[in-house]
């Protein structure tokens, strides 16, 4: 049993990690705020985008296994500076007001069994994550992941709490189901820009490449060009469709159990962590909010590190500084003080907000969904460059789903700006 276990710790890789981050508190308040508008009338997209999903994770992070770099230093490397420093300000942007909004969640849903007020507490979290993420050895913070990463689990067992009608359930996800409405549209954006995120794209890629060097198939990031077998390519691939698999299942339970008990009880919108809290209760009971704090925050103080961790790693590659967690912080000082400044502002933006933390959320998704199609053009241009990966270029089917969801994302985009302007 003990082998068993050990084995399953050791086959958790970057892909795995990356799919646990990515129900971030950003996604299940999304997922939420899905399940009370729409019911079960976007479950399919559950189901529609992990293959999408699949398809740009695996290029990124075959990108790193390939070059030995992180997308930003093969941008750097192949690509002008404009380009290069586009790429790292969208992402700087759109991470930033992410760890704001995940901080702030973070604390409100710890409000809710500590008697403590806001303030205090987001201060509290935020030192916490950036002492874990600066101070805790790589190994040891790897293997703290993989166990908060078990935190998503409780709200694939909520659902089975309360009573559903799964033959509705299985024809919403099978059959698409749209709606020509912008509420209905602005919300696919959001789902989608949760799901497949910026922040994942470099997260991936540099944390396999931390992975060789961790393995000492490579003596620092960015340096040398590592030696990969087709053992290695399928077992990152494995990897990245069980963690995407993982993300689209927990993010598909969220949606049934805010569907049966928000949506049910005519909550049409989600103002505050204790009504997201209240739809575990048919599970949880009392114990309800406890289980929601420890998800939100559990998977909060997975995704914040993520979150200005990808930031560093792009913007140590653009300026050549030296990087990696498996550096300490006087071997890498800039790449370290990026996540500490990074998380900073995000805590600064989330105070001077006026906006409620939960909605905050939601505006963070939808602004992934926006950015996110540059990004996914450049993957792409990366993913078919024989200059860089060789042999290990994308294949037919990766071309087909990397283009078509970048196209049904640009489209969102442009819907978004029409209608806005």
């Amino acid at each position: 049993m003990k082998s068993l276990i050990e084995r399953i710790k050791k086959s958790i890789g970057p892909g795995v990690i990356t799919g646990i981050a990515d129900d971030d508190p950003s996604g299940i308040a999304t997922y939420s705020q899905t399940g009370v508008m729409f019911g079960f009338g976007q479950l399919w997209l559950a189901l529609f985008s992990y293959p999408f999903m699949v398809a740009i994770q695996e290029m990124c992070g075959r990108i790193g296994l390939v070059t030995g770099k992180g997308l930003a230093g093969v941008i750097k490397r192949h690509y002008s500076k404009p380009i290069l420093i586009g790429a790292v300000i969208v992402l700087s942007i759109t991470n930033i007001i992410n760890i704001g909004a995940d901080l702030g969640a973070m604390a409100s849903a710890t409000q809710l069994i500590l008697p403590f007020s806001f303030t205090t507490t987001i201060i509290v979290l935020t030192v916490i994550t950036i002492l874990t993420e600066v101070f805790v050895p790589y190994p040891t913070y790897v293997s703290f992941l993989k166990y908060l990463a078990l935190t998503v689990f409780a709200y694939i067992v909520a659902a089975f709490a309360v009573h559903q009608d799964w033959h509705k359930i299985a024809i919403s996800t099978l059959v698409p189901h749209f709606e020509w409405s912008k509420a209905y549209i602005l919300n696919v954006t959001a789902m989608l820009g949760t799901t497949i995120s910026p922040y994942l794209f470099f997260w991936q890629s540099d944390e396999e490449v931390e992975e060789l060097v961790l393995h000492r198939r490579l003596r620092a990031m960015g340096r040398g060009v590592p030696k990969i077998n087709n053992s290695d390519m399928n077992q990152m691939r494995t990897d990245t469709l069980i963690g995407m698999f993982i993300s689209n299942l927990v993010t598909f339970f969220i949606i049934i159990t805010a569907a049966s008990t928000l949506g049910k009880d005519g909550v049409t919108t989600i103002t505050s962590a204790a009504q997201v809290a209240s739809s575990l209760e048919p599970f949880a009971g009392k114990f309800a909010s406890l289980l929601f704090t420890l998800g939100i925050v559990g998977t909060g103080l997975l995704a914040v590190p993520v979150l200005a961790g990808s930031a560093a790693y792009a913007i140590s590659e653009a300026f050549g500084w030296k990087e990696g967690l498996g550096k300490s912080f006087t071997q890498a000082k800039s790449f370290y003080l990026v996540i500490i400044i990074a998380t900073l502002i995000g805590l600064v933006f989330n105070l001077s907000s006026s906006i409620n933390p939960m909605t905050l959320l939601y505006y963070a998704a939808i602004l992934n969904g926006l950015l996110a199609p540059p990004l996914m053009i450049l993957i792409l241009l990366v993913g078919n460059n024989k200059k860089i990966l060789g042999d290990r270029v994308n294949g037919t089917l990766g071309n087909i789903l990397g283009v078509t969801i970048t196209i049904i994302m640009s489209a969102l985009t442009l819907y978004f700006l029409y209608n806005l302007f």
